[in-house]
């Protein structure tokens, strides 16, 4: 298949390749270069993908045309003729709502998701800022992020039917750490009971966990009908996704990351006393 054999060129480079910075420093994407990175080879059926992108970002109370701005090229047709045709200024955003959009069956459609939304989340402080975070600042800002993410998932769950909420937990970290659970992954990090695995992550871990926590949410949203088993196999699959995309981004298993010496913990406390110090 050419999507399979050409699937290693399909990493974070290829979206920033295509990316475009205007004179204020903006980011932005044209839609028809992001069509062919997305391996769709016909606009009419990527149009619906944008269209039900753009419907996502009204419902998000986003103002839609701030992210899909419509723009028109000049093209040539095979008898000279000049004729204005479609496209989108896209926004970051406007891409991870596409990537979100597209046809699941399509590998590169689970890296771009991955790109967009790891991306999407970090502009929730501006990049430069995030650059100069140190690793620990990094680790409390993903921290927060999941911890937040978490509220929202587990009220969500439990509207879909979910009761038995460690058995839901377990299946999103067993879909991400090859079958480990809650427990499994604290035993491994050494850690003592009833010690916070996620206040014992490196920000690259946590960020994995960020969007689990994320994309399990947005599955969950479009579940019709209260169904546990639903739930935490969405949760399930969502973790394996991730970890089958970051295994062909050609990166480090989660559970393969070192686990900081410090925990969050005893970080933000360590802070408190600098605080109380002065």
């Amino acid at each position: 298949m050419k999507e399979e054999r050409n699937l290693e060129k399909y990493n974070e480079s290829v979206f920033e390749s295509i990316k475009h910075v205007d004179d204020y420093g903006h980011e932005y994407w044209y839609a028809r270069e992001l069509q062919k990175v997305l391996d769709y080879s016909k606009w009419s059926n990527f149009e619906v993908v944008i269209d039900k992108a753009k419907e996502a970002c009204k419902l998000s109370k986003y103002v839609e045309e701030e992210h899909f701005a419509d723009v028109g090229k000049l093209s040539t047709r095979a008898n000279n003729a000049i004729a204005t045709i479609k496209d989108y200024k896209l926004s970051r955003y406007a891409c991870y709502l596409i990537a979100q959009n597209g046809d699941s069956r399509k590998r590169v459609i689970a890296l771009a998701q991955t790109y967009f939304a790891v991306q999407t989340r970090k502009q929730e402080i501006s990049e430069t800022e995030y650059s100069l975070l140190t690793e620990d600042e990094k680790r409390l800002y993903r921290r927060k992020q999941t911890r937040d993410g978490n509220k929202v998932l587990y009220r969500i769950a439990k509207e879909k039917g979910v009761k038995n909420f460690d058995r839901f937990t377990n299946e999103g970290y067993k879909g991400l750490y090859n079958g480990e659970t809650a427990n499994d992954i604290a035993k491994r990090k050494g850690l003592r009971y009833r010690e916070d695995i996620l206040d014992n992550m490196g920000s690259a871990e946590l960020g994995a966990n960020v969007f689990r926590i994320t994309q399990t949410e947005a599955l969950l949203e479009k579940q019709e009908n209260p169904d546990e088993q639903v739930a935490s196999n969405t949760h399930y699959r969502v973790g394996k996704a991730i970890r089958d995309t970051i295994k062909m981004l050609g990166g480090t298993m989660p559970e393969d990351l070192p686990t900081p010496k410090k925990s969050l913990k005893e970080i933000e406390k360590e802070g408190l006393k600098r605080v109380e110090a002065k």
